[in-house]
């Protein structure tokens, strides 16, 4: 997309519309397209939400005092001591990853596939964007064998590498790069000068125990965004923060963030301020959900995994949040007998011709000819009673409506390769 040009859709706002316009249509249809959390408010937040709703003048640029200690505190608990003045808040992180790009200097390095905003909110701000193919073992991060050469090549081309984003974990494999992987792709980082845009959004729902952060390892030159949308399923009320790095880069970036924010999005909203302070301090009840967050999208998602592979896929095992994403690459044959050349095909295949709704690897920067889909678990929930029964089961997964889907899947696999024959 040149600049010129107006902003496609977002991909994952996009399926779910359709989704939704299939549903209200009378069209059964398997969600499994957009990355939701898929489960209830956590307890105490609407009454929390309530209590501030009166909070309905204008907060500071950067969030409450309140908020950024909360935030400080909640951020040196997982090993990053931080200030609250490193901490900004926003309607959300995608706004703040946003700003951050056109805070900072230079063209974006993009592991590939990753998430489907961040190309193209380099398009908006007319930055190149430099794509590195992810290693075999987890998305999130480059190669790091192959970023170094990456970045010698754009820069003979002309381009002018200036960030690097990534995603622990990650978004759209649903896997957590190894330390040993990160540590490497921040040795080259370091040697190229590039400042570290590190989307942290599912760390707290990391399958195995934490997840390594870049900010640990390249501290004077990351930037950390994250938000409440997914550990506490917290999607639509718009919570986002970042941690600035200490120093000269981030006391530059909150002089250019105070100016970005206070024209794109002012301050984040007073009732939700409110929100993050309680939520960011972690009262028991809270840390309870997310332990049982965290095992369901696990179970769920292992279940999903095992369900590909016995379609003939292959998949990264998850280890993260409740994405798969396989590659039918070894069942190349039998889709193409239906007329499956893609992951574009093999999407619109699924939904048409069997309701299930995914999201193609060519959204997420994958050539559209690499037959790969990302599918979010956590829509196979249920309704609002069956999310909260999910949550407190032992074995989600083997709960009707989440295995029935699971099936559901498979079979529909199985019909477009010819399997159920």
């Amino acid at each position: 997309m040149s600049p010129s040009e107006p902003p496609r859709p977002s991909a994952t706002l996009a399926i779910d519309e359709l989704v939704r316009g299939r549903r209200a249509a009378g069209l059964a249809t398997l969600h499994l397209g957009f990355g939701e959390a898929g489960l209830p408010v956590p307890p105490g937040l609407a009454d929390v939400l309530a209590a501030a709703a009166s909070r309905n003048s204008y907060g500071p640029v950067a969030g409450s005092v309140e908020a950024r200690e909360a935030a400080a505190g909640w951020f040196g608990r997982r090993g990053l001591v931080t200030g609250a003045e490193q901490v900004w808040f926003a309607p959300g992180s995608k706004p703040l990853l946003f700003g951050l790009i056109a805070a900072l200097d230079g063209d974006v390095v993009l592991p590939r596939p990753c998430w489907v905003s961040y190309a193209a909110q380099a398009a908006l701000l007319g930055r190149r964007v430099i794509p590195v193919p992810i290693p075999a073992e987890a998305g999130g991060i480059p190669d790091p064998d192959r970023l170094d050469d990456a970045l010698s090549r754009a820069t003979a081309a002309g381009a002018c590498p200036g960030i690097l984003v990534l995603t622990v974990p990650d978004n759209p494999t649903g896997t957590v790069a190894s330390p040993a992987a990160l540590a490497a792709v921040c040795a080259v980082a370091d040697r190229h000068g590039l400042v570290v845009i590190s989307d942290e959004i599912y760390a707290e729902l990391a399958h195995h125990g934490p997840s390594p952060s870049p900010a640990a390892l390249l501290p004077e030159r990351t930037v950390v965004t994250t938000g409440l949308s997914k550990s506490l399923a917290l999607g639509g009320w718009r919570i986002g923060f970042t941690r600035l790095p200490d120093g000269p880069l981030g006391k530059a970036l909150r002089a250019r963030l105070a100016g970005i924010a206070g024209e794109l999005w002012s301050c984040l909203a007073g009732p939700m301020q409110a929100v993050a302070t309680y939520a960011l301090h972690e009262p028991a009840g809270l840390r309870g959900y997310v332990e049982r967050a965290r095992r369901l999208h696990a179970r769920v998602a292992a279940a999903g995994h095992a369900r590909i592979l016995a379609c003939g896929a292959t998949c990264r095992p998850p280890a993260a949040g409740f994405y798969l994403y396989p590659d039918f690459a070894p069942i190349r044959d039998a889709l193409r007998h239906n007329g499956i050349t893609s992951s574009s095909r093999l999407a619109a295949a699924l939904l048409e011709r069997h309701g299930v709704a995914t999201l193609p690897g060519g959204a997420f920067g994958d050539p559209d000819g690499v037959l790969t889909l990302r599918l979010a678990t956590s829509l196979l929930y249920g309704d609002a009673e069956q999310r909260h029964l999910a949550l407190a089961d032992d074995r989600p997964e083997a709960l009707p409506w989440i295995a029935g889907g699971l099936d559901q899947l498979a079979a529909a696999v199985a019909a477009l390769t010819g399997a159920d024959r």
